[in-house]
């Protein structure tokens, strides 16, 4: 994912984790706030160091910047995923899984051109 498409600065996310809605699954939870009119979408992740040491949680963000560059999402919002506890026993196919389903709960899910 290109370093344009993520959430980076601190205030960014403060404001996001404030002003946003939330959806939850097992492995994940999305916080969602309307970004500004420039009309792209901007992702940030969160792991809590209770997940599991620096590999761990690194992995982890790793599987779901892929997760979220292989499922199209509407533009101009501003998402964070967090990983729950069980996303360290996931594997790629079940993080994307559970991606999908939130963008989709949160209605965000684009439709792909296929």
């Amino acid at each position: 994912m290109q370093k344009e498409l993520r959430l980076r600065k601190s205030k960014d996310f403060s404001d996001v984790y404030r002003l946003g809605r939330s959806w939850a699954n097992d492995l994940l939870v999305l916080k969602v706030l309307a970004a500004d009119a420039d009309g792209v979408s901007r992702c940030g992740f969160a792991v809590g160091k209770r997940t599991g040491n620096a590999v761990v949680r690194n992995t982890i963000k790793r599987r779901l910047r892929e997760a979220v560059r292989h499922t199209p999402a509407k533009c101009g919002w501003d998402m964070i995923f967090i990983a729950r506890g069980k996303a360290r026993s996931a594997d790629y196919h079940q993080l994307k899984t559970s991606v999908r389903g939130l963008l989709r709960r949160a209605d965000l899910l684009a439709v792909s051109p296929r």
